[in-house]
């Protein structure tokens, strides 16, 4: 017979952490929010390129368009409310290069004097399914040291500059995690990484130690969705095995128990438009991934939409979604 704390277990909502930024994960959430399971999106704080940058430095507030971008997936609103959140402003002195929904952050963040209520203010405004944090809410600006010994200042700068990077590190290195993140990694079932930029969207939020530190003590399974395509400027070249490898190189050991990746044929007239820019799928190398101790979730996992290659949110939702039952049930099975 299960014992009372593993019923409590099997009765309550699976609960599941997402990590990251950009839009990869936005296209995660999208998916995930229709599963049966409680959503916390803990989003990277370094961006400082377009409208977040600019309201970061005349606002000296946190960017915030990675957590509007994540709101706006994870909300149960009307789509012209969708489309308020993400209208993008073209005219207007001082408005133009504005997206509505950065605004509205930025009133609520005036308005209440902190940036974690102001999304919480707004995540109710919208509906949203689930909780969205900010790594930090100190201000990071993230670095990059290029192979060539040159140093890079600033998250958008990074895949600009044509050169391979070394590492990057954030400024202040000592930054403090919010604790209410810190708590949902501890009391989540599964903690999802990526997908996203792997140096600027991803690692941003790994090297907040605190943070990454939580993620190590949590007995829930780490779970790395990785990127269909390379990212020109980032991860040229890149395997699966090695994005993960990237990832151990900047924490200093290992910390994932899956991957996800994607293992389907593309078609010939879109990786065509992915070469004009300088990308290539994200090989699958299961062996080294093998080598590397992980669980390897290899699967079609990608649909093609605007001109764009995505991953299938609900293939890929789906696919976490039994993990986590799979492993709970294995927990209740050890435990009666």
């Amino acid at each position: 017979m299960p014992t009372k704390g593993v019923g409590r277990l099997q009765s309550r909502p699976l609960r599941v952490v997402v990590i990251g930024g950009g839009t990869g994960l936005s296209v995660l959430l999208r998916g995930l929010k229709h599963e049966p399971v409680h959503i916390t999106a803990i989003v990277t704080v370094a961006d400082d390129g377009g409208s977040s940058g600019r309201l970061r430095e005349e606002m000296d507030m946190l960017p915030p368009g990675d957590i509007r971008n994540v709101l706006t997936a994870l909300a149960d609103t009307e789509p012209l409310m969708e489309k308020v959140m993400q209208y993008r402003f073209s005219t207007g002195t001082g408005l133009a290069g504005h997206n509505l929904g950065n605004l509205l952050l930025a009133a609520m963040n005036e308005i209440t004097g902190d940036f974690v209520t102001a999304v919480k203010t707004l995540s109710g405004v919208l509906a949203v399914r689930g909780d969205v944090l900010p790594a930090s809410t100190q201000s990071i600006q993230l670095k990059a040291e290029m192979t060539d010994g040159s140093l890079v200042i600033g998250e958008s700068q990074i895949p600009l500059t044509g050169k391979e990077i070394k590492r990057v590190f954030l400024d202040p290195e000592d930054a403090v995690p919010l604790s209410e993140a810190l708590m949902a990694i501890a009391d989540a079932d599964a903690i999802l990484i990526g997908p996203g930029s792997l140096y600027t969207s991803i690692l941003p939020n790994l090297l907040v130690r605190g943070l990454f530190e939580a993620i190590t003590r949590a007995q829930a399974p780490k779970i790395y969705i990785c990127n269909v395509m390379t990212q020109p400027g980032e991860t040229d070249g890149f395997s699966a095995s090695r994005h993960v490898n990237v990832m151990y190189d900047h924490v200093d050991r290992p910390f994932l128990d899956t991957i996800i990746v994607n293992s389907a044929e593309l078609p010939t007239h879109v990786l065509d438009k992915y070469t004009e820019k300088g990308a290539a799928p994200v090989r699958c190398d299961l062996k080294q991934l093998r080598q590397l101790g992980l669980n390897v979730v290899a699967k079609p996992l990608v649909t093609f939409e605007d001109g764009y290659l995505r991953h299938d949110a609900h293939a890929v939702s789906k696919q976490v979604v039994s993990l986590v039952k799979r492993r709970r049930k294995v927990l209740k099975i050890e435990k009666e």
